[in-house]
């Protein structure tokens, strides 16, 4: 298993690209913020996609799409905790919406990619083209 680190731009809550890098500069708090914090690294062949999403139902709460290029991970949470005694009631909830986009490399079939969900973990598992290099062509160069 390789860790690898590609520059990406992520949307942010205005819907602008913002390079991931600066995010992390300015510390911006994804659980606060509504981004889903994201681990990603490549395992032989696949890059894995992993994030923390306890307490949705993934049938309902979860979508995962692709297009141009971009996978967008999206997660509506609504967690709700109530405790009732003889002379005490405390009740707390939270709620909100999650999401993360992420540029996909070059190649990589949007139908490919494979999601699953387990003890509170979504994992996309995508797997990469393999490394082809860009054909060289020469240009000859006239003298005039």
């Amino acid at each position: 298993m390789a860790i690898v680190h590609r520059e990406r731009q992520v949307l942010d809550w205005r819907g602008s690209l913002l390079p991931d890098r600066w995010r992390r500069m300015f510390d911006i708090d994804p659980e606060h913020d509504g981004w889903l914090k994201l681990e990603e690294y490549e395992d032989g062949g696949t890059l894995v996609l992993r994030t923390e999403v306890p307490g949705v139902d993934p049938e309902k709460d979860v979508e995962v799409t692709v297009q141009d290029g971009v996978l967008r991970l999206h997660a509506h949470r609504e967690v709700k905790a109530e405790q009732k005694g003889k002379k005490r009631y405390h009740s707390e909830f939270r709620y909100g919406e999650l999401t993360r986009t992420v540029r996909l490399p070059d190649g990589v079939a949007a139908e490919d990619v494979n999601a699953t969900y387990q003890d509170g973990v979504l994992e996309l598992r995508i797997p990469l083209p393999a490394d082809t290099e860009p054909e060289v062509t020469k240009v000859p160069v006239k003298k005039i």
